[in-house]
């Protein structure tokens, strides 16, 4: 029996693309419908991501905060940061920059654009409320004394960096970085395994870590989490960061809005229109 269920395991082939289109236009019809469900799976998908961005910094804030191991840290960053989103495809939950491919449904005429942004909205807010629950959590949990206070400092330091990328360069980074997480869903998509499903989001997500790309719903832990840090002033003074722009108007103004709508971009059109086009017209 053993032999018979290897045998029949290696028949197992990832689905194609027209298949992926397929089955992801179908999901976007149950999504589309909205419920309660999807609000709570969507605070869900939010805390999962932000478990991950929270495990990715004190895996490696002792690197990132030095210039001469900055790169490492970056890659052990992403080795980690990955986790969020395997939580989020293999237990189930809604993420607004994965439902960004619900554009298919709507261009295949399964679903209205209204049922798609409502989707969105709805999502978005939920992903807020996960993220902003674990920055919270992890502030007063007493994690940010780690490393004598530098997992704070870090903190704090992520958070202003972030908020102080100017509109055009958030926005393409946004860009790129839902490219990744939209093509990371696509594979997961088609992907038979588990272990299959964890490969395609590993790659994809790590490289959009370590080469610095910026997705919304990280940007709803680390600088909030760093706003909350901030009033610790140890943490700002151990690496001596100037916090006088980090604040909410400019979290939400100028880094999340950019950053949405260039993810928006960057899975909606880079990888659902495409892909749609390729798929539907372009025979």
């Amino acid at each position: 029996m053993y032999f018979i269920y290897i045998k029949e395991s290696l028949k197992l082939q990832a689905l194609t693309s027209i298949e992926i289109l397929e089955k992801i236009s179908d999901s976007a019809v149950a999504k589309a419908r909205g419920s309660i469900k999807h609000f709570i799976l969507a605070i869900l998908a939010g805390a999962y991501i932000a478990f991950g961005a929270q495990a990715s910094v004190m895996a490696s804030f002792n690197l990132v905060s030095d210039p001469a191991t900055f790169g490492i840290g970056k890659l052990v960053s992403a080795m980690v940061f990955p986790v969020g989103l395997m939580m989020v495809m293999l237990c189930g939950a809604e993420l607004f920059t994965g439902n960004n491919l619900m554009i298919i449904g709507t261009l295949d005429r399964k679903i209205k654009m209204s049922g798609m942004l409502k989707n969105w909205i709805v999502v978005y807010i939920g992903n807020f409320v996960g993220a902003l629950l674990i920055a919270a959590l992890v502030n007063y949990s007493g994690l940010l004394e780690s490393g004598g206070g530098l997992l704070g400092a870090v903190t704090v330091k992520t958070a202003v960096s972030k908020v102080s990328l100017d509109f055009g360069k958030a926005f393409v980074l946004g860009i790129m970085c839902n490219w990744m997480v939209c093509l990371a869903v696509w594979m997961v998509t088609g992907a038979y395994t588990t272990i299959s499903k964890i490969f395609s989001i590993f790659f994809c997500i790590g490289l959009f870590v370590v080469s610095g790309f910026e997705h919304s719903i990280a940007n709803m832990y680390f600088v909030p989490a760093g706003i909350i840090a901030s009033g610790n002033d140890a943490f700002v003074q151990l690496l001596g960061t100037d916090i006088s722009n980090l604040n909410i108007e400019n979290f939400l103004m100028g880094n999340l809005l950019p950053v949405t709508l260039g993810n928006i971009v960057g899975g909606g059109i880079f990888v659902g229109v495409v892909y749609w086009l390729v798929g539907r017209k372009l025979k």
